[in-house]
């Protein structure tokens, strides 16, 4: 297990935001401020083909670059101006929606000034949204919200105070006798439990949902899930990851935690979990072994469900209500998912299809034009939410 976290997580680290695939086309000139840039700042700018111009103003500097995506690899270099400005645009568009990025200086690693910050890589990176043409789904608007709470839970098993936030559907507060289902949802490898809301909007898909009658309401919880110390850098520290020390405060710590402080349904129908990409892993590892208090089960761009380990895991055609896979689409480019070296590449939908021929209730979902990022997940949220629950 410990091997294939490692293979599936070193495809993730090394992937940079696809460029969209285009024509040779001019550049439009319509760039505009990100919507993610600090308060009052001009840089860095979009354009309406998703073109980026980036703009640092380093007049001593002697080479500076922006490095795109999770683990900084891919990027364009700047040009220095007469105004000690270093200006450029990336050489083709980048896909909808939000990607990290961060500035090589002279050989140091620095966020951009003009962009705000979210935490990815096991740091504060910057970010930069793409504006994407569905992203009503995840748009902020005149509805009904809910709450996201920060809450402090014991942890005696690693003899801390630990943290998580938890996402109260409108009218939460006002009906005290109603009680709602729970979705255990963790973050990705170098994130941490304030990912779901701060990139992935996770609040705001649900507002938009509930308000349009398209899924039952239910609370979200969102908890850190790198429970072992890994130093910062290369992933290779992720070979000594242990599930066993999560899957304590999971499950002994945080759902009674959850449950005792939170108005909640306890009972394994109306208790999820998933994860997008090392959160996936863990769901995979975690639930199906604990299938007393899971029924539903979530992987995106986190592994897939053949039918060994339906057939492996007692009580799966059975207790499982929902088995969810979901990729990016250009994530499955070449005809599968990454495997170890000289095995062949796992195919998930043809996994998705042999367990729904099988008997379970099986859904596989690719977002259209996206690699492993955010607008994956955020979609994967929206067509995963409505199918929970359906008691």
């Amino acid at each position: 297990m410990k091997r294939a976290l490692a293979l599936l997580l070193a495809t993730v680290v090394t992937a940079a935001p696809a460029l969209a695939q285009t024509t040779a086309t001019a550049v439009a000139e319509d760039f505009k401020p990100s919507s993610l840039n600090q308060p009052g700042q001009e840089y860095p700018q979009v354009n309406s083909q998703g073109y980026v111009r980036f703009r640092v103003n380093a007049p001593e500097a002697q080479h500076v670059k922006v490095s795109l995506g999770l683990g900084g690899r891919g990027g364009t270099v700047l040009n220095k101006g007469a105004d000690g400005a270093w200006t450029a645009t990336t050489e083709g568009p980048l896909d909808e929606g939000f990607h990290y990025y961060h500035l090589n200086v002279d050989g140091g690693t620095f966020n951009d000034p003009g962009a705000q910050n979210f935490y990815g890589s096991i740091r504060w990176e910057s970010g930069i949204e793409i504006p994407a043409h569905d992203a009503d789904f995840y748009a902020l608007k005149d509805v009904p919200h809910g709450h996201v709470d920060q809450i402090l839970f014991p942890s005696p098993s690693t003899g801390k105070q630990r943290r998580a936030f938890v996402y109260t559907p409108p009218g939460y507060d006002k009906n005290q006798r109603e009680r709602y289902p729970v979705l255990y949802l963790q973050h990705g490898w170098g994130e941490d439990e304030t990912a779901w809301f701060n990139q992935g909007h996770a609040n705001l898909i649900m507002d938009n949902l509930i308000a349009e009658g398209k899924t039952r309401p239910f609370i979200i919880v969102t908890t850190y899930g790198m429970t072992n110390d890994i130093k910062p850098g290369s992933p290779g520290g992720l070979n000594s990851f242990d599930i066993k020390p999560f899957q304590t405060v999971l499950l002994n710590e945080l759902i009674p935690y959850v449950d005792g402080h939170f108005r909640t349904l306890s009972d394994q129908k109306h208790r999820a979990m998933a994860g997008l990409s090392m959160g996936g892993f863990e769901t995979k590892l975690i639930a199906p072994k604990n299938l007393d208090k899971f029924a539903y089960i979530g992987l995106l761009s986190g592994g897939t469900f053949s039918l060994d380990d339906v057939n492996n895991t007692p009580g799966f055609k059975e207790k499982v209500k929902l088995a969810f896979v979901s990729f990016g689409s250009r994530e499955l480019q070449g005809g599968g998912m990454a495997g170890p070296p000289g095995a062949a590449r796992a195919d998930p939908r043809a996994n998705a299809e042999a367990i729904k021929k099988a008997g379970v209730n099986s859904v596989f979902y690719v977002s259209p034009n996206t690699a492993h990022e955010f607008l994956s997940w955020r979609r994967s949220l929206h067509e995963m939410a409505p199918l929970l629950f359906r008691d």
